[in-house]
C-alpha cells in the first residue's frame, strides 16, 4: 500500500533540523512520492536541492504564493520564468487568490493567476490552486480563460459539493489533507457524496497538522491518518483510498504508473 503526498513544503525552515529525517519517517509509513509546491524566489534553491537528493521521489513545482504577490509581483515573476530553463518541474504552482488575510493586492493575485495558467498553458502542466476564502473568485477567473485539457489540483479544498462539482467539471482534482479530520469542516460530505475518483491526498506540511496532531507541525508521514478519515466517509479501505489517491495524483502530475 503507497500513498502519494501531493503538496508538502519540505523546504520550509520548520523541517531544518530533521528534514531528511522526516522524509524517511514518511517513506517508512507509505508515502511513495512527494510533490513541494514552491511559493517564492527564495524557496526554489532549496526546494531544488531536496528534488536532486531525492531524485524520483520528491519532485518540484514552480510558482507564486498568493500571500508574496504585490506591488512587484511582475519582477518576480519575470525573475521566476528564467528558472524553466534550468530545471524540470512537474508543474505550475502554488499560485492562486488568498482573501483571507488581506484584500489589498487582489487585482495583482488575479493577474498574476492569469500568467501562472498561461505557463500551464504553454508548458502542458498541471496547476496548483491556493483559494483561501476565494474559492468562487478561483472558480470564476479560471473558468474565464479554460481550455481543454487544462487540470490541476484545488489545494486544500474547503467548500461544499456544488463548488467540488464545478471543479471537477472543469478536469480539476481536489487536494485533501488535514482539515478532512476536523469536526466542523464539512469536506466528509463532500467525500461521501463524490467518492475518491478526484481527490487526492496532501497534507500542507509544515502546516494544517491532521487530528490527533493538530496544533502541532505537519509532515508527510500523517498521510495515513487523512486516508484513515476518507476511507470511513466513502465507506471503503484504506488500501482502496492509497490506490485510487494515488493513480489520480500521478495522472494529475503526468508521471508513469510503473514506478509505485
Amino acid at each position: 500500500m503507497k500513498f502519494i503526498e501531493t503538496h508538502a513544503h519540505l523546504y520550509s525552515k520548520k523541517f531544518d533540523s530533521d528534514r531528511y529525517d522526516v522524509i524517511r519517517r514518511a517513506r517508512e509509513s507509505g508515502v511513495a512520492k512527494f510533490f513541494m509546491p514552491n511559493i517564492d524566489l527564495e524557496s526554489i534553491p532549496g526546494m531544488m536541492q531536496i528534488a536532486d537528493d531525492f531524485e524520483g521521489i520528491c519532485f518540484p513545482m514552480l510558482g507564486l504564493h498568493p500571500c508574496d504577490v504585490g506591488e512587484d509581483f511582475e519582477e518576480k515573476l519575470t525573475k521566476m520564468e528564467e528558472w524553466w530553463g534550468r530545471h524540470h518541474f512537474v508543474a505550475v504552482g502554488e499560485t492562486g487568490i488568498d482573501l483571507y488575510w488581506d484584500k489589498t493586492y487582489f487585482e495583482q493575485q488575479q493577474e498574476s493567476l492569469r500568467r501562472h495558467i498561461l505557463w500551464a498553458k504553454e508548458k502542458s502542466l498541471p496547476l496548483v490552486l491556493h483559494c483561501r476564502n476565494s474559492l468562487d473568485e478561483t472558480i470564476d477567473l479560471l473558468r474565464s480563460t479554460h481550455e481543454e485539457g487544462l487540470s490541476g489540483i484545488f489545494h486544500c479544498f474547503s467548500g461544499n459539493i456544488a463548488q467540488a462539482r464545478q471543479i471537477i467539471d472543469m478536469g480539476f482534482y481536489l487536494g485533501m489533507g488535514g482539515t478532512l479530520t476536523y469536526k466542523n469542516s464539512g469536506l466528509g460530505e463532500v467525500v461521501a457524496a463524490l467518492g475518491l475518483e478526484r481527490l487526492v491526498l496532501e497534507t500542507d506540511s509544515p502546516y494544517l497538522a491532521p487530528v490527533p496532531f493538530r496544533g502541532k507541525r505537519n509532515s508527510p508521514e500523517y498521510i495515513p491518518y487523512i486516508a484513515e478519515k476518507m476511507a470511513g466517509f466513502a465507506n471503503t479501505s484504506v488500501e482502496e483510498v492509497a490506490a485510487v489517491t494515488s493513480k489520480n495524483a500521478l495522472t494529475v502530475f503526468k508521471q508513469p504508473f510503473d514506478e509505485l
